[in-house]
């Protein structure tokens, strides 16, 4: 949540900001604010909405500055209006401020500072903090990087934050806890900041990726020095960048979820490149082979997860249990840290996250670790809060993911998660060596077989004109296709804005069957498998409630193609690899859907990227 940008150097600060909030939209946009430091003073200029309409009205302003924060804002305290975007100033106009996360104990801290004759404008937990600061500047006499420091003591809750002030003009303080922020080591003594790599790789490689609780200081003459809170210095490590800039560009399609969406023959290939060898049957993950052994004899594993990576995590649940008889429980981050569970030292907790920053998984992670669990990660982002705490991991290799509904991301995650069900497997000696290899090779097959469906778009298209109007919709699947459903069902309900759930196709007659009219588009996925009949069978019960029913099936289907309004084949496959191509046609029926309701697909309403704030 929330996207944050700063630059201190021999450059115009300006453009750089700019075009790096841009970057970093997916994060919030419901506001968009910059600070500009020049001889002339501190300009602040702040608009709610986009970035672009921040453009509109510094148009005339004076933009010049060596040295500048910027912020694109998702909304927690307060409404998005102009008063409450960043950055926040103090009352004397001497600090400037931007933030990523959430004071929690801001109200205390407020009426503190009310109490000493302090004026509030905002709604936010922001301004609390800038006033703080400059509080203790004034009242101890300290430097502006000491004032933050002290402040940050005080501090409950979760931050990535940078200062900028009149009276140190050389100089940018930055902190996080919590909250990413990375600082780009430009070549000519200059320095960036920001949520993440993506506004920096244009200018350097290097990057340092700051820890909880540290704070850094860039200044013109002194360089970068790094601290922790409790004022012990520290060695910065200096990490080189591997995000390449074409990655972040559209390529020439409309949206980047659509680019995202046809990367995918791609991106799963490189997450399991190197990784796989069909023809001498053997598959390596590198990042998890020492935890192996002590993965295939474990009382458990729990993979916990947020959205998107939730469902991911339920497609693993059937590939672990099924390949691997390894039992698996898979948990809401969120709930899973608050309700006091279970764990003991004999459990594995596999993070999954598309960031690798998700707060409430960071959070769980943390509790797993106190109780002596071994905890691993399966993450996209290098660098990532999730890649650094656990134990080990596999990164997904998907390349960055700028459209906030996950499309690439999911597949990845699935992808890694399959590889581990059959490594495991073949540890464990629960699946036959004729069947290892035989989902070796339709692993490897399986980015032609999204290509296959990719090339479909416009069939798919078609389909999705018809149903742009609808109210409501029900996704249905068995087995792994039941989270596919679900995948599905948040897809379409995050970029359409079109009610839409997922069940578990037999659970229909437990309630949601009542819903079902001839308005009642149903996507049910009925491939070929161990369910088939019993998914025929919940289609004809559909269709007799007179419900539309858009049915994905394995090609050569002659039963259900009888049968349901519309069909959608995919290549036959392994049933364990069916989710790897049945989440292709519904990314594009919610792509089409949500473009022909006039909604913004990249940036739907409300939401933000990385969820970096409970």
């Amino acid at each position: 949540m929330c996207g944050i940008v700063a630059y201190i150097g021999k450059k115009e600060a300006y453009p750089i900001i700019v075009k790096g909030l841009k970057r970093l939209e997916y994060r919030g946009y419901d506001s968009a604010g910059i600070a500009l430091l020049n001889n002339n003073g501190l300009n602040i200029y702040k608009k709610q909405g986009k970035v672009s309409n921040l453009e509109d009205f510094t148009h005339d302003k004076d933009k010049m500055g060596y040295a500048g924060i910027g912020h694109t804002r998702w909304a927690t305290h307060g409404p998005p209006n102009d008063v409450n975007s960043h950055p926040h100033s103090s009352e004397d106009g001497d600090i400037a401020l931007i933030h990523n996360g959430i004071i929690e104990n801001y109200d205390a801290i407020k009426q503190r500072l009310t109490n000493n004759g302090y004026k509030f404008k905002s709604d936010t937990d922001t301004e609390v903090l800038t006033y703080l600061i400059d509080d203790i500047k004034k009242n101890s006499s300290v430097s502006v990087a000491e004032a933050v420091r002290l402040a940050l003591q005080q501090v409950v809750g979760a931050y990535a934050i940078v200062v900028i002030s009149k009276s140190n003009p050389n100089q940018l303080v930055a902190a996080r806890k919590s909250s990413p922020l990375v600082l780009g080591i430009g070549k000519e003594n200059d320095f960036y900041l920001a949520s993440d790599a993506t506004p920096i790789v244009e200018y350097t490689k290097k990057v340092v990726y700051m820890e909880d609780e540290e704070i850094a200081i860039v200044d013109l003459d002194e360089g970068l020095k790094l601290y922790s809170i409790d004022d012990v210095e520290k060695t910065p490590y200096v990490q080189e960048l591997e995000l390449q800039l074409e990655a972040l560009e559209k390529g020439g399609y409309e949206h980047f979820m659509l680019k995202e969406i046809h990367e995918q023959p791609r991106s799963i290939k490189d997450c399991f490149r190197g990784r796989l060898n069909a023809e001498k049957g053997w598959v390596s993950l590198g990042g998890i082979k020492d935890y192996e052994d002590k993965m295939t004899k474990a009382n458990r594993i729990i993979m916990i997860a947020c959205g998107t990576s939730w469902h991911a995590g339920l497609v693993g649940e059937y590939l672990f249990e099924d390949l691997a008889r390894i039992n698996v429980e898979v948990e809401y981050a969120s709930e899973f840290r608050y309700r006091n569970p279970i764990i003991n030292e004999n459990d594995i907790v596999i993070a999954i996250s598309q960031s690798g920053e998700t707060a409430d998984t960071l959070a769980a992670l943390e509790l797993a670790k106190s109780k002596g669990a071994t905890i691993l990660g399966i993450c996209n982002v290098v660098g990532s809060s999730i890649s650094r705490i656990t134990d080990a991991g596999s990164y997904t290799h998907a390349g960055p993911e700028i459209g906030v509904a996950s499309t690439k991301a999911f597949t990845a995650q699935v992808t890694v998660l399959t590889l581990m069900a059959l490594s495991l497997a073949k540890i464990k000696g629960t699946i036959n060596e004729t069947k290892f290899r035989t989902m070796l090779s339709e692993l490897e097959a399986i980015p032609q077989k999204v290509q296959q469906i990719l090339d479909k778009n416009e069939d798919i298209k078609i389909i999705s004109e018809k149903y742009q109007g609808a109210s409501n919709a029900l996704y249905l699947g068995r087995g792994s296709s039941f989270p596919v459903a679900l995948e599905g069902a948040l897809k379409l309900k995050e970029i359409s804005y079109i009610h839409a759930e997922g069940y578990p196709a037999a659970e229909m007659k437990h309630g949601p069957i009542a819903l079902i009219d001839e308005a009642m588009p149903v996507f049910v996925i009925a491939t070929s498998g161990p369910s088939y009949e019993k998914l025929v069978s919940n289609i004809q019960e559909v269709k007799a409630r007179k419900g539309k029913l858009i049915a994905i099936v394995t090609e050569g289907d002659e039963q259900v193609h009888e049968i349901a309004d519309h069909t959608i084949d995919i290549p036959d496959t392994d049933e364990h690899l069916v989710p790897l191509l049945a989440t292709i046609p519904l990314q594009l029926l919610s792509y089409h859907i949500a473009v022909m309701r006039n909604c913004n697909v990249d940036q739907p309403r409300n939401l933000a990227k990385s969820v970096t704030v409970e």
